[in-house]
């Protein structure tokens, strides 16, 4: 009973959510922005980097300094170093993007017609004919920017969405160097003993990519269960640390036989 209340609900939700009026104002939003992938991708690396070197530390028997100071180092050198890698990637595309419009304007000068019979053989595979697959062709072709919008998005794949390379960059640092530093915050604090420094660290980092995978769901408006997300972003981390704890106590033994 509950079960089929729920969906009822849902259903009754999404059948709202497509009325006339929703639809317009949903379709008259700008496009997402990067952000959020941005500050996901960020802050996950973060905290499995800065806790799988503190799992390592404590696994390879090193005192909390040490641990503390490789951290922080790794913090900023890897928090950069991932920034400008994203600055990369987003910056690729957007040039990647840039020179197929001008490709496309220039086809469209010189070719005209035939770009005109890219765009009936692209709505002709879609199952469009005859008089209707004309007209089609015919409002397309009729305005410049709807034209080359529609040969880059159906022949190349790109979307409206443009990244901004030194945002992404700017978004991505800050969220790897703030989240990334939770797990090193039990390290500042000398009154407690390595025992649990380590315990405390778990649990910030922990917490960290539980909210992290919570976050992730709600902000992209995904359907599924945020906690699942939560839980899986947790293994995830969990999994890394523990391969890196695992490694630095293999090492350790390896070096004190």
């Amino acid at each position: 009973m509950k079960n089929w209340l729920v969906k009822k609900q849902s259903t009754e939700a999404l059948i709202r959510s497509h009325r006339r009026e929703h639809i317009a104002r949903r379709l008259q939003q700008p496009p997402p922005s990067q952000d959020t992938s941005d500050f996901v991708l960020g802050a996950i690396d973060g905290c499995v980097t800065t806790f799988a070197i503190v799992a390592g530390g404590v696994g390879a028997g090193f005192s909390a300094p040490v641990i503390l100071i490789m951290g922080f180092a790794n913090l900023v050198a890897d928090g950069f170093s991932m920034a400008v890698s994203n600055y990369e990637a987003v910056n690729a595309r957007r040039e990647f993007a840039d020179a197929a419009r001008r490709t496309e304007e220039e086809h469209i000068t010189k070719v005209p017609e035939g770009e005109r019979e890219e765009v009936r053989q692209i709505f002709a595979g879609k199952g469009f004919y005859g008089e209707t697959l004309e007209k089609i062709v015919c409002i397309i072709t009729r305005n410049r920017k709807l034209w080359i919008d529609t040969m880059l998005n159906e022949e190349y794949g790109i979307g409206q969405a443009r990244g901004n390379p030194l945002r992404s960059a700017l978004v991505t640092f800050v969220a790897f160097v703030v989240i990334g530093a939770a797990p090193l915050v039990p390290y500042l604090v000398p009154a407690l003993d390595l025992h649990r420094q380590f315990l405390l660290s778990t649990l910030l980092a922990g917490v960290m990519f539980f909210v992290i995978g919570m976050a992730k769901t709600l902000t992209l408006g995904r359907e599924r269960a945020p906690i699942y997300s939560g839980i899986k972003t947790l293994l995830l981390g969990g999994a890394a640390a523990g391969l890196a704890f695992v490694t630095g106590w293999l090492l350790r033994t390896l070096a004190v036989g």
